[in-house]
């Protein structure tokens, strides 16, 4: 039954990524239903000359108030009274867009690679684009959509911005699996 092998493979996990990219571009680009979960902060220049005289090192992520080495009582007082939240600092310099671009792309081959392997264990060759879809259509799901959970759970991400994120890793899902499907080996 396991007639399928990885190597079989390279072009519905080439295509998925080459589609998902562009499927990806269009969610932030065109539609831009999530670009609304990310706020301008009013005093932004406050904000960051705040920062600057920390001088946290770069990059670096941070969590205020911290937990460790503070007594219970202080920390309870200190997430009462609020702000409370998680900094994420990038290294300073221009933005590369090509740079971001090339790692979306890449994560998007692994996505596919692993899917593919799942597929490969699961389904033989000659299996119909339905059954195809319905094996690599949740592994996509859960690799694009799952790890947004935690950061609700855990770090502040509010659950419409979770939810959200969770339509584009259905919309991603059916367009990874719809490309195994379409050319899963016959």
């Amino acid at each position: 039954m396991h007639d399928v092998t990885l190597p079989m493979l390279w072009l519905p996990i080439v295509a998925s990524a080459v589609i998902v990219f562009i499927g990806s571009s269009l969610i932030w680009m065109a539609l831009k239903y999530e670009n609304a979960e990310w706020k301008r902060v009013e005093g932004e220049d406050n904000l960051r000359e705040a920062v600057r005289k920390l001088n946290l090192a770069v990059p670096g992520q941070y969590v205020f108030p911290h937990m460790m080495g503070q007594g219970a009582d202080l920390v309870a007082k200190k997430m009462e009274e609020g702000p409370v939240g998680i900094l994420l600092l990038k290294k300073p310099g221009p933005f590369s867009m090509g740079a971001s671009l090339l790692k979306a792309f890449v994560f998007y081959l692994v996505v596919g690679l692993f899917a593919a392997y799942v597929a490969s264990h699961a389904l033989s060759s000659g299996s119909d684009y339905l059954r195809v879809f319905q094996i690599v259509g949740p592994v996509a799901f859960m690799a694009y959509g799952f790890a947004l959970v935690p950061e609700a759970i855990w770090f502040g991400r509010t659950w419409k911005s979770v939810c959200k994120g969770l339509v584009s890793a259905l919309i991603l899902c059916g367009l990874t699996a719809g490309t195994f499907g379409w050319l899963w080996p016959r």
